[in-house]
């Protein structure tokens, strides 16, 4: 059986391309598709040395830097791969990847991290908080992203199966493509129990690319109200002289770290801090598996994937608005309960997560709905 897997694009390295990885670990037969390539020699070799088959957006002018400007072309470039010879397609998509053509004989199944945010529900705080929500640019943004939407909901025709990496995304998907989708979670890195062990420091933590729905601006206002504690940020992304400009001297930007370094600040971190509303949030998840616990807004995926302080064995604390106020009252809220939080308890709730129980949920998955795809009546 001939595999295809596509992917909206590769840059950089972030959770979708963990779950990309898992994926090709899984089907290590599939031929690799995306509209284009432009990760570093360290991340592609993360890929196990695969080609990558990539669109006519790869060779266009200034493309390394500013593929993103030719939005309103990908729709157009996704349809133009020549998937046929393959009877299985897995789409790894939250933006143009699901919109790739199959026949009646092929069975595509989308692994879908969200709807495209800055299309459909939260399209007015994307254009916001880019100014892109006024002038003739801003008109011209909006019927851009009114064209994508409808090319969109035609495209989630084409899947024959949508599995969510959350329920809060399977909703998602009810409400933006009115279709159902399955909930498998992505796979998280849980190491083993003894590498856990390491003194704690009194440092909050937060890795995070810095882009504008992930609230790292939040975090940092909130902690430079609480001069008596410490928070530091990991990561890099176009917020990056926003925050330098609202960090306080107990506010420390590191930008990126690489995976040792970001494994021993959170093997040591007091608590993760995590502002967003995220569809399923990958580094919560990965502070948990090192024994660490999480503050985090109870809304998307977050809601999911912690243990509140209303459990039996609590991973963390869940805050209830995207404000100041609400952060410091669950960092206080933490350090009052913190005797609660176990590293025992926050590796265990990870362990939910591990990367064995997503194969073997994902590969049973597609076995069986392969098998009723080639069981169909046929025409």
């Amino acid at each position: 059986m001939r595999i295809a897997l596509i992917h909206d694009w590769l840059d950089t390295w972030g959770g979708g391309e963990n779950v990309l990885a898992a994926l090709l670990a899984l089907y290590p037969e599939a031929e690799l598709f995306t509209l284009v390539d432009f990760l570093s020699d360290a991340h592609r070799a993360r890929l196990g040395g695969r080609p990558v088959r990539t669109s006519f957006i790869q060779r266009l002018p200034l493309a390394r830097r500013h593929f993103r400007k030719y939005f309103s072309l990908m729709p157009q470039a996704v349809e133009q791969f020549d998937l046929s010879p393959y009877e299985l397609v897995i789409s790894s998509s939250h933006s143009v990847a699901k919109g790739v053509r199959t026949g009646p004989d092929q069975l595509h199944i989308c692994l879908c991290y969200s709807p495209a945010r800055y299309a459909w529900d939260l399209q007015p705080q994307y254009l916001a908080q880019t100014g892109l929500d006024r002038g003739a640019l801003g008109w011209l943004v909006r019927r851009q992203l009114a064209l994508f939407r409808r090319w969109d909901l035609r495209a989630s025709d084409r899947v024959d199966r949508f599995v969510a990496i959350s329920e809060y995304i399977a909703e998602r998907i009810r409400n933006c493509y009115r279709r159902d989708a399955d909930v498998i979670y992505p796979p998280v890195d849980v190491p083993a129990a003894e590498s856990n062990v390491a003194p704690r420091e009194s440092f909050y933590l937060t890795v995070s690319r810095l882009v504008p729905y992930k609230r790292v601006d939040l975090l940092a206002q909130a902690f430079g109200a609480m001069p008596g504690r410490q928070l530091v940020i990991a990561g890099d992304g176009p917020e990056m002289k926003k925050l330098a400009r609202l960090a306080a001297p107990n506010v420390r930007l590191l930008g990126s770290v690489d995976d040792a370094r970001r494994d021993r600040l959170l093997r040591t971190a007091k608590a993760f801090v995590f502002a967003a509303d995220e569809d399923f949030g990958i580094a919560p998840l990965e502070a948990q598996a090192q024994g660490t616990p999480v503050i985090a807004f109870g809304r998307g995926g977050s809601a999911e994937t912690i243990r509140g302080l209303d459990a039996t064995a609590p991973s963390g604390v869940l805050f209830a608005e995207q404000t100041v106020a609400s952060i410091g009252a669950a960092v206080a809220q933490f350090e009052a309960s913190a005797q609660r939080i176990t590293p025992a308890a926050c590796r265990a709730n990870a362990e939910r997560f591990s990367r064995e129980t997503f194969n073997r949920r994902f590969s049973a998955y597609v076995t069986d709905v392969l098998a009723q795809h080639r069981a169909r009546p046929r025409a």
